[in-house]
């Protein structure tokens, strides 16, 4: 779901930019007015988790790859509003370093990844928890909540990323009526989109977004969401190996990753394009905008490093990713701090 360099006119980058500004805005205000500024620095777990879901290939309908984002898991520990910094943060980190997703597009893939995804998530998380009786509904509505609302979430981004994809080539043409970005209709984009995150994509996020998010309701209650919404009282000393544990696993286990051949659907490169074929027949060309458009030199394209084992660099990438996620949000907290401390 990571939109490339160029796959977007600069019109559309810029239109999408714009619009994640106020969101952005927003977002930082509430973040600041809701969670206890002991609880801003565990933003950078929750951005991590995000940042290793999204390193966890799985192979889709169509031959593709996919993964999941993990956005509507941190709206449910940390709320919507911190779940968008997070998940735009770890998106950002992944542009400048890896060459996931491109810098111009970073505003598409904030408004599908870092806006659509978790606020939609949680809205249906909620809908689900009101209708089990609200605060008092069982774990099991909580989960039920979690599975659904991650699942619809990443399902209406997928769908928001192929209207914009397919929206390129109805409005910008050269005189040849060649595609100048990505060259695939809404006839192409959204079925091409949203099978596989339907059939498979989904599920995976909603796996791991239950997951988690059972394990943190167990082992730090705490930092849900909910809790911190009710200003409910902490009860004793919490532990956070757990969390922690789980993203050292994380880590280690990333290199699984790997295993899914294929490239994600829309994320081809432009030596690439000519050649792949879509409703059995090649492209056969090159869209200009592609072929000369803008490109940033990355440290680690594609997560790997001249010279290393591949393996070895993925696991680095996530440590390196991991570790700066920390910090950051580590410093915005103090940042936070001192103005609450102004105030």
């Amino acid at each position: 779901m990571h939109i490339p360099e160029n796959y977007l006119s600069p019109v559309s980058c810029a239109v999408m930019g714009a619009a994640m500004i106020p969101v952005w805005v927003h977002a930082v205000k509430k973040t600041n007015e809701e969670l206890p500024k002991e609880k801003i620095p565990l933003l950078g777990a929750g951005a991590a988790f995000s940042f290793l879901a999204m390193m966890f290939n799985v192979p889709l309908v169509g031959g593709t790859t996919g993964h999941a984002v993990g956005g509507t898991l941190i709206a449910l520990l940390f709320g919507p509003n911190a779940a968008c910094l997070a998940v735009s943060v770890a998106l950002l980190l992944q542009a400048l370093l890896f060459g996931d997703g491109g810098i111009l597009a970073f505003g598409a893939n904030c408004f599908n990844m870092a806006f659509v995804l978790p606020y939609v998530g949680y809205f249906v998380y909620r809908l689900i928890v009101k209708a089990g009786g609200g605060e008092k509904a069982r774990s099991g509505f909580h989960l039920l909540g979690a599975a659904v609302g991650s699942y619809v979430g990443l399902n209406v981004a997928a769908f928001c990323c192929a209207v914009e994809f397919g929206l390129q080539p109805m409005l910008f043409r050269d005189a040849l009526g060649n595609a100048l970005y990505c060259p695939y209709d809404l006839s192409i984009a959204i079925p091409a989109m949203m099978i596989p995150h339907l059939a498979v994509a989904g599920l995976v996020e909603a796996a791991f977004t239950v997951a988690v998010f059972a394990l943190v309701r167990r082992t730090s209650p705490d930092l849900c969401y909910e809790r911190i919404l009710a200003d409910a009282p902490e009860t004793g000393k919490k532990s956070r190996l757990p969390i922690f544990a789980l993203i050292a696993a994380l880590i280690a286990a990333c290199p699984l990753g790997l295993l899914a051949t294929g490239t994600a659907w829309g994320e081809w490169g432009a030596e690439e394009i000519a050649e792949i074929v879509t409703n059995g027949k090649a492209l056969g060309y090159t869209p200009a905008g592609l072929e000369k458009g803008w490109s940033l030199n990355v440290p680690m394209p594609d997560y790997a490093l001249e010279g290393m084992n591949e393996v070895l660099a993925y696991v680095l990438s996530a440590v390196i990713g991991v570790a700066l996620l920390v910090i950051l949000f580590k410093l915005l907290s103090l940042v936070m701090r001192g103005r609450r401390n102004r105030a």
